[in-house]
């Protein structure tokens, strides 16, 4: 796999996936909670869902985003 700079990485990355895991989960709790008129818990799933994109940019400062040193990428 060459590093093409116009190629973005796709956010194949550690950083990219777990943020994105937990953003999935805060939105379905969020939903579910909506669902059963719990506003409480709504509004600590949208605190969840900020929670998800600061560990992503966390993640990929510490190296583990598309372009890290502690990422290593994978031939599809």
């Amino acid at each position: 796999m060459s590093n093409d700079i116009s190629d973005p990485g796709h956010g194949h990355s550690p950083a990219a996936w777990t943020a994105v895991v937990i953003m999935l989960v805060a939105v379905t709790l969020g939903t579910l909670f909506y669902w059963f008129d719990m506003p409480v818990l709504v509004w600590a799933s949208a605190g969840l869902l900020v929670v998800g994109a600061i560990v992503g940019w966390a993640m990929a400062k510490a190296g583990y985003g598309v372009n890290g040193p502690k990422y290593s990428s994978k031939a599809h």
